[in-house]
């Protein structure tokens, strides 16, 4: 049930029919992407003993941004004791000359879990596109408890795909994806997903309950090759349907 919603500019929100004892959210950006001087704010809040999945309807973009302008997105998501959230949104494509900032911080109560994957792919690979001049600076925070369960940060600027291009870096990577899974059941899915990952992925527990994996790919295509089977693992086999469109 949802008790109170709030939206205004180009960020909407679709409410698709879900699985049952669950909400599925949708997020859209009528802007069709991300450029320099634009603001999102998302909050969400999930109650006790309640299940949300929240995507978004396409590829997000960051685009070409004016000199000294940045794009700007802040995710906050609070989860209560007995809740669970599944954060599936798709991917989102750096394009040349983008500046984006993005923050996501999740606060979860005793006993809540969660499966949280960030996709994120480093210009168009069918169209020949090169990232020679990106700002790209993200940050993910984890809290249990109001302690730290999870930092990660990236930062990229200038010529991210000569960087990407270095064998012990990225070895021509063109796409990444984060996933955190927190539930009683992390340790047990730990082996079958290593099973799935190939030599440019990890997965490890950092706690007993704490799922942490990480994946490079060639391009979106070979990323979702390898991110939708582990998905689907953690997500009781299924996925939004904005997913498989």
């Amino acid at each position: 049930m949802l008790n109170r919603l709030g939206q205004s500019g180009s960020s909407k929100c679709l409410f698709p029919r879900g699985a049952p004892g669950g909400m599925d959210v949708v997020l859209l950006n009528t802007a069709g992407g991300v450029t320099g001087g634009d603001c999102f704010s998302i909050t969400l809040n999930v109650a006790a003993g309640t299940t949300l999945t929240c995507t978004t309807q396409a590829f997000e973009r960051a685009y070409r941004a004016q000199p000294g302008e940045t794009g700007t997105i802040d995710t906050q998501l609070n989860i209560e004791a007995g809740a669970r959230i599944h954060w599936l949104p798709q991917e989102t494509i750096l394009f040349e000359g983008s500046a984006l900032r993005r923050r996501l911080r999740i606060d979860m109560a005793h006993g809540a879990s969660l499966l949280m994957v960030e996709p994120l792919i480093f210009g168009r690979a069918a169209m020949g596109e090169v990232l020679g001049d990106v700002s790209f600076n993200d940050r993910i925070e984890i809290y249990r408890n109001q302690k730290p369960l999870y930092l990660d940060a990236l930062n990229l600027s200038g010529d991210v795909t000569a960087h990407l291009n270095a064998p012990f870096i990225g070895d021509g990577a063109g796409a990444m994806a984060s996933l955190v899974y927190v539930a009683a059941d992390a340790e047990a899915h730990l082996d079958a997903i290593r099973a799935l990952l190939p030599e440019t992925a990890g997965a490890s527990l950092i706690r007993d309950d704490v799922l942490v994996l990480r994946l490079l790919a060639q391009d979106s295509f070979a990323l979702r090759q390898t991110l939708i089977p582990v998905l689907h693992r953690l997500n009781n086999d299924t996925l939004p349907r904005c997913w498989m469109i």
